[in-house]
């Protein structure tokens, strides 16, 4: 019989260790796999209820049957990957091979996936069990997560309040320690958002790092890509090394560094200089003390040597609003025998209907200015790094709301004229496809937790996450877990 994890001087609860280490032990076979199922999937049955994050659960016996596989490969030197024998849950907009892909939708609730997408299938040859998946908004439109499937999930911090979204559930999850680390995708900030109410990393890659889906549209559309969460930096390092790759289905996905695990240091902040773009310039609506927090997390990377400094985009961002509702719009044409079709369409969230309705009138010309602004806007950004390595913007506008309320509508007074609109400050990275990272900004005196921005250059994936790596050595915002309810 193995030894207890505490008698190898481990946790004596399993889940309490990062991913890195989990990892590390399972290697060096200082704890089993099953004794690392059973204590997640003990933890998910005695915390999930309460918030709701965890959802599609597999059979129990089959999962510790094949955590012992997992323990009887690795006695024989059958070493699978860093993710061997780890429990994984995959975000509900993701295909597992044989689990439901329900997208939070009646229109597909229990539909069973034939085969893994492409980045799930490299986190199962990395060699996780997949034991579930991760609650998602309804086709994941919206940062607040509920859906008529499984309900709405609730904040690490407090579940009455929203987990934000589109990767809601697997955030919360992250932070309530029901899984090691955590998949998921984002268009409109959904790594980011969820990342900063609950206190996680998200990181948005570039566009291309993670491949798309063989079917996907690979030229002119890409808005969304599918990224890492994790409790710490390095984590989310490792997750995202899985992850992404070049796939020869995806043109944009043939990156010359192929991001080593082992090659990434914490930057030096004597080395770097971040543009501080704020709320640019007072155009957007930001609930207050969200500015301020952000403010204190750069002095602190100032005192450590680095250079910060608030910067102006130069941009007119009413013509980048209406560049992403364009996008964006055009993006739900897929959905139109959906819409087309009464029954359905009265099982599909008001929100969405709208969307589609909106992309009935987008012409040629609409779309063509939309692709000449996001390129305006890229170069426009691409200057301001001729001067600064990294910039720098709030990850929300509001701190976490309830989650019985679908959206803001308004934010200091001010009403937001659609439901994506209080999400406005994340769509900067997205339509420059630049590499994203959510770090956190501490907590409001409600005990609700917020988060910035770290982006840079298109493809500078490593230097971004080494710069959250060197902001979370001199932050300890990472280390205050949540109180759970009694």
């Amino acid at each position: 019989m193995m030894a207890s994890s505490s008698a190898k001087g481990l946790p004596a609860d399993p889940t309490e260790m990062s991913a890195s280490a989990l990892s590390a032990a399972i290697r060096k076979k200082k704890i089993s796999s099953r004794e690392v199922m059973e204590a997640y999937l003990s933890r998910i049955k005695r915390i999930n209820p309460a918030y709701n994050a965890i959802i599609s659960t597999r059979d129990e016996d089959a999962l510790l049957a094949e955590a012992a596989d997992a323990d009887e490969a690795l006695a024989h030197g059958d070493y699978r990957g860093w993710m061997h024998g780890m429990p994984h849950a995959v975000k509900d907009l993701a295909n597992v091979k044989g689990m439901p892909t329900s997208y939070g939708s009646p229109l597909f609730a229990g539909t069973i996936a034939a085969e893994d997408d492409a980045a799930i299938a490299r986190i199962r040859k990395a060699g996780a069990i997949f034991i579930a998946k991760t609650n998602t908004p309804e086709f994941g439109l919206g940062s607040q997560t509920y859906n008529p499937v499984f309900g709405a999930t609730g904040c690490a911090y407090d579940p009455s309040l929203t987990a934000g979204g589109s990767s809601g559930g697997a955030a919360a999850s992250l932070a309530l320690h029901l899984v090691p680390v955590a998949d998921g995708s984002d268009m409109m900030g959904s790594l980011r958002n969820p990342g900063a109410y609950n206190n996680v990393i998200g990181f948005r890659p570039s566009i291309g790092r993670v491949p798309g889906e063989p079917g996907d549209e690979q030229f002119y559309s890409r808005l969304g890509v599918s990224g890492p969460m994790g409790r710490n930096v390095e984590d989310t390092i490792k997750l995202l090394c899985t992850m992404a790759g070049s796939a020869p289905f995806d043109p944009r996905s043939g990156f010359e560094d192929k991001l080593d695990v082992d090659a990434f240091r914490p930057k030096r902040f004597d080395e770097v200089k971040i543009g501080w773009l704020g709320d640019y310039g007072g155009y957007l609506e930001t609930e207050p003390g969200i500015l301020s927090r952000c403010e204190a997390g750069l002095a602190k990377m100032a005192s450590n040597g680095g250079v910060v400094e608030p910067v102006s985009a130069e941009f007119d961002m009413t013509r980048l609003w209406k560049t992403w509702l364009d996008l964006r719009n055009w993006s739900r044409v897929a959905f139109w025998p959906f819409y087309d079709d009464p029954k359905k369409r009265a099982l599909m969230k008001p929100e969405l209907n709208w969307e589609i309705e909106q992309s009935r009138s987008i012409t040629g010309a609409d779309l063509y200015r939309a692709a000449n602004t996001r390129s305006d806007w890229f170069r426009a950004l691409n200057k301001l790094f001729d001067k600064y390595e990294f910039l720098a913007l709030p990850t929300a506008q509001v701190f976490s709301f309830s989650k019985e309320t679908h959206w803001p509508k308004s934010i200091n007074d001010k009403a937001m004229d659609t439901y994506h609109r209080w999400m406005e400050v994340v769509i900067g990275p997205t339509l420059a496809g630049l590499p994203t990272a959510n770090v956190p900004v501490g907590f409001d005196d409600r005990g609700r937790a917020m988060g910035m921005q770290i982006f840079g250059r298109f493809g500078e994936d490593r230097a971004v996450l080494e710069l959250a790596s060197a902001y979370e050595g001199i932050v300890d915002w990472l280390s205050i877990r949540p109180k759970l309810p009694s």
